[in-house]
This record gives C-alpha cells, structure tokens and sequence, in this order.
C-alpha cells in the first residue's frame, strides 16, 4: 500500500466543553459498587482515563463533523468545489437512513459533484477513509478529499449505567464486560487530503500495511439490544492480547512495506484505548514509548475519533517536528488492523 502524489493539508479537531470525570460515573453505580463490594476509584485506576468529554445532550453526532471539517478546511485554504470525495467515518451517525455524510455535506455547502457516503469499521474507520480517499486521488479521480468522524460518548454511557443499576442480580462478570463502554468520550476530527505538488509544504500520505482476525469477531459487539437502548459487550482481556498480538504482525508488514525500522520512527500515534492496551502494545513492538502522543487521560477512548484527534491536538502544540517519521497504529474490533506512515513537511 503505497500513495506517491498524496499531501495531508490538514488535520483538525473539536472538543465538547462538557467535562465528565471517572469518578462522577462511579457515583451514578454507588449503589451497584455497594452490592459488589467494589471501591470507587477503579475505573480511572484500570482504564487511566481521569475524565471524558460529552456532547450536550440531543447533539446529532454531524454537528461535531461539520465543525471540525470547517476547520480543516479553512487550515487546508482549499475552495469547497475542489472536495471531490468526503467519508463520515464514525461509529456515531444521525440517523440509519440518510448517510450521516449527506448531512455533513450539507452543512459544508460542497459540490453537487462530489462523492460522499459513511463508512464504518469501529475504530478504524478514518484510516480506512483516509486509504479510500488516497487511492481517489492517485487514480486521479479527485483532486482532494476530507475523511470526517465526530462520536457522541453520552447515550452509550448513560444507558450502560441505567442497565446496570436497573439489574439486581448483576454479577462482577456483567460489569467487567461493560467495562470498556464506560471509558468512551466524545469529540470531532477532519483530514483534508490531495494530491501533492512537487513543492507542497503539506505532509505526505506514504502507505503501510492492514492485516485482520476476524475469528475474534465476537469479543466486543454493541447493539440496540432491547428497550434500555445501546449496550456493547466487551472481552476486554481476550481483546487486549489478540489485538497486540495482531498488531505485531501487522507492525512488521509496516515496516518492510516503507522500509522503516521502529528505531526510525520519531512519533507514533495509537488508538487510545487503556493504560494497560498502551503499555502492551509499546513493549510488544519494541517502540519507545516517549514517542508516544496519548490523550487518554483527559480525552478516553473517543472510538474512530481517537487516532486523528490526538494527532491534530499534538500538531497544533508544535510536538510533531518537520521532516519527522509518523507512525499511525490503528486497531479496531472485529479485528482489523491498519497502520499508516507519515512524513511531516519540512
């Protein structure tokens, strides 16, 4: 997976104002941690996730899209009809029927001519979008493209603490498998892609490699199970060892495909999931871990949001350098597994 011609000229983000902590969460289960004899402190202790952002409530996920999009395009100083292809790549959407796209298209005011449609993969969506979008513009079928994500953390938790104080034989096993809901956040993010001039002061789309394993499939599904609305189940330990375990060998077809060595990389960027999902995945593919750019502690896991997110908050505070190597590490359930190369502009 190679893209020669293809210029990042932005990358933007919009965060909730409302901030809600691991341990106002706790107090909603007060009476759930009682009956289990658990202590309040664990979620944050487990998952490093201090606090989470929400969206107010009745926010369609596309209100958020449509910000952080205004802004990667007024960052990339493109006209509207030059956008020839836009993905909404969220798990969060307006509706089931039209494409959330549809609505972000209308509010960006794009051209009648121009592709849009959703696309969804859990968490790695965006880099799936961005791989779509990329090919568009090397096949010379556009000339730019934005990839759009924005996820709303607040209906999935909310119900998630209804359900589980509602259910009086609830067992420390039901809460460990509705654990991971607990960490999610919300935000937007955009990437505005086109096709690179030879002196394009832009950062360069390289390639990388995607592998999946889908026999673990069934280790984290989210529905609308039944009246108390969204519910997601979730092997959070089986998931965390087959992920890195996939993740290292897919790390590996990352490299020979840009013929990096980890040792060459300056910054990496990685689905934010957990502490412990962090620290394994560092050790597993033998990276520094200073060369990190997490947001988890203040932002959890914002799903498809995640990856782009971090990286546009750490490039708007100057921590990515000119002419460093960028690695994106992304993993989502089902499992699937995509990671991408960066060259940052000189």
């Amino acid at each position: 997976m190679r893209f020669p011609s293809v210029a990042i000229a932005s990358v933007s983000h919009v965060l909730p104002a409302e901030r809600v902590s691991s341990r106002e969460l706790e107090q909603h289960l007060a009476g759930v941690y009682d009956r289990l004899r658990l202590r309040a402190g664990r979620l944050e202790l487990m998952s490093g996730i201090r606090e989470r952002r929400f969206w107010p409530r009745g926010t369609p996920p596309s209100h958020g899209g449509i910000l952080a999009a205004e802004r990667a395009l007024e960052a990339s100083g493109f006209e509207r009809d030059r956008i020839g292809c836009l993905v909404y790549a969220a798990v969060s959407r307006d509706f089931l029927e039209p494409a959330t796209a549809s609505i972000v298209h209308a509010g960006l005011r794009l051209s009648d001519a121009c592709h849009l449609f959703d696309l969804s993969n859990a968490c790695l969506g965006c880099l799936n979008a961005m791989v779509l979008v990329g090919g568009m513009i090397e096949r010379g079928e556009i000339e730019a493209g934005l990839v759009v994500a924005s996820e709303d953390a607040r209906p999935l938790v909310e119900r998630t603490i209804a359900r589980l104080s509602a259910d009086p034989g609830l067992a420390r096993d039901d809460l460990k498998r509705a654990f991971a809901s607990l960490t999610i956040g919300s935000g937007a993010a955009a990437i505005a892609l086109a096709r690179a001039a030879p002196d394009s002061p832009c950062d360069r789309l390289l390639g990388g490699a995607v592998l999946s394993s889908t026999r673990h499939s069934a280790l984290c599904r989210g529905d609308v199970a039944d009246e108390s609305g969204l519910w997601m189940s979730t092997d959070s330990e089986a998931l965390l060892q087959a992920g890195n375990e996939l993740a290292a060998r897919t790390f590996e077809l990352f490299q020979a495909e840009l013929g990096w060595r980890r040792t060459s990389i300056d910054r990496v960027v990685t689905h934010q999931v957990g502490v412990a999902h962090r620290r394994l995945l560092f050790e597993t593919l033998g990276i520094d871990p200073a060369t990190d750019l997490p947001t988890l502690e203040t932002l959890g896991n914002v799903g498809s949001v995640s990856l782009p997110l971090s990286w546009s908050m750490a490039r708007e505070a100057g921590r990515i350098r000119p002419g460093e190597r960028l690695a994106l590490l992304g993993i989502g359930s089902g499992l699937n597994c995509l990671m991408l190369g960066v060259h940052a502009a000189r």
